[in-house]
């Protein structure tokens, strides 16, 4: 059984994204073929965005660091360190108000 610690890994990571030139970096903690699950660090720098795009299916979000905004079909919802959302069934963006990183988990279809 192995440990990860989020706080750690979302400050390195914010760390790769302020030297990345389009401002974000991710690393896959778990997940990928054979699994049903996928889960993902994302850490974006202040300013940044994910750009809109198609729900990725059932899907949650925690903040681990900074503060972000989703955005969903006119709608805002401003989340904060510790924060956990379930993604709406809708085309969203995700944009970084602070030096931000998330955890993003979502199921994978096996069909």
């Amino acid at each position: 059984m192995e440990t990860a610690s989020l706080r750690e890994l979302a400050q390195e990571l914010i760390s790769r994204a302020a030297e990345a030139p389009h401002g974000r970096n991710t690393e896959i903690l778990h997940g990928g073929s054979g699994h049903t699950l996928r889960q993902m660090v994302i850490a974006l720098t202040a300013g940044e965005e994910l750009s809109e795009h198609e729900n990725p299916g059932e899907a949650t979000l925690y903040v681990i660091k900074g503060r972000v905004q989703l955005q969903t079909e006119g709608v805002a919802a401003e989340l904060s360190e510790g924060d956990f959302l379930v993604l709406p069934h809708a085309r969203h963006s995700l944009d970084a108000l602070d030096d931000s990183a998330v955890l993003l988990t979502t199921a994978i279809n096996q069909y």
